[in-house]
């Protein structure tokens, strides 16, 4: 991902050079997304892998999270660089 370097053991998050304060469950959920680079991960799959608790169908919380994640690695919401709403299906960071 050009610009976007992700440190597990480190638990850090760097944009072009730049650190970016992550929460452990945003990284958690960029670090998935990141390591099924090039698959679309359903927001249950997330939410099973990340919080480890079963998914409820009405559950907007990693919907929520992704928004900020967005945020902070300065997306535009409409055309977003690094994570990609595949709608109906889930996320995707393209390979």
């Amino acid at each position: 991902m050009k610009g976007l370097v992700i440190n597990k053991k480190e638990h850090t998050c760097f944009l072009y050079g730049k650190s970016i304060d992550l929460t452990k469950i945003e990284f958690d959920i960029l670090l998935y997304l990141a390591t099924n680079k090039g698959k679309v991960v359903s927001s249950e799959e997330l939410f099973e892998n990340v919080w480890k608790e079963k998914y409820f169908d009405s559950n907007n919380t990693v919907m929520v999270h992704i928004r900020k994640i967005r945020e902070k690695l300065q997306e535009d919401s409409k055309n977003p660089k690094f994570i990609k709403t595949v709608w109906g299906v889930g996320y995707k960071i393209e390979k």
